[in-house]
């Protein structure tokens, strides 16, 4: 049975200021996944190190990835990846529409790949929405449209996940919810699962969304000491399998 994991990383600083990306690799180790979605990665930024972490990460646990910088200065990157040992092509890599009204915001993309899992083909979309909510709702919108998975490139099973800065109760998680069916509504869990913050996790901001073809079995946060630890967000996890 696939497992897949959204986990934002935090650039690898734990909770208690130590940056770390071996205790990062560690905590995904732990949670034995087949597809890992992760966000808030640095690339040879000065303030981490200029350690590649999708890369060094993705090293410890002896799987492939590929990395799409929403922000990008110089040489120095910042983003989201999907790691897996399974075959992948990319579908699609891009920014999102950022606040009109607001300037200044951090850049936020999305990452959609398909990959092929027990003979299967799947898409996975990986994303991180920004902090306000008028601009939630504009990157939530694209996500859903033409240019994305509302257009011709998408082919069930598809699964949606990342980091959504929105709880079940916003706006932003209810236009993901038109389409896509919340990952715990599969498992028959009735309440939202918290991942953040880490060390007292009360905020459901972290999500996997799923199409038809796909049989959720489990969703739980990974809340072992090291994750409390390794970023201020918990690993969401989800076991599902495929329909025929």
């Amino acid at each position: 049975m696939p497992r897949i994991v959204t986990y934002n990383v935090h650039r690898c600083v734990g909770v208690d200021g130590r940056l770390d990306v071996g205790r990062v690799a560690a905590v995904i180790a732990q949670c034995r996944p087949d597809i890992v979605a992760l966000q808030e990665l640095d690339v040879c930024r000065q303030r981490t190190d200029t350690v590649d972490q999708a890369h060094a990460i993705a090293h410890r646990l002896g799987m492939s990835f590929h990395f799409h910088a929403a922000m990008r200065v110089e040489e120095e990157r910042y983003g989201d990846a999907i790691l897996t040992s399974a075959p992948l092509t990319v579908i699609k890599a891009g920014p999102l529409p950022g606040s009109r009204a607001i300037r200044g915001l951090e850049p936020r993309g999305a990452l959609w790949l398909g990959l092929e899992i027990e003979g299967r083909r799947l898409q996975v979309l990986n994303t991180h929405l920004g902090l306000v909510p008028h601009e939630q709702r504009a990157q939530a919108e694209a996500l859903m449209g033409p240019d994305w998975i509302g257009g011709g490139a998408r082919a069930d099973p598809l699964i949606v996940l990342g980091d959504f800065n929105a709880t079940p109760y916003a706006s932003t998680y209810r236009i993901l919810a038109r389409t896509l069916r919340d990952a715990r509504h599969g498992a028959r869990r009735r309440r939202a699962v918290p991942t953040f913050p880490s060390r007292f996790p009360m905020l459901a901001i972290d999500h996997v969304f799923v199409s038809p073809g796909i049989a959720v079995t489990s969703v739980e946060a990974f809340a072992a000491p090291l994750a409390r630890l390794a970023s201020d967000h918990l690993p969401l996890v989800v076991d599902f399998r495929f329909l025929a």
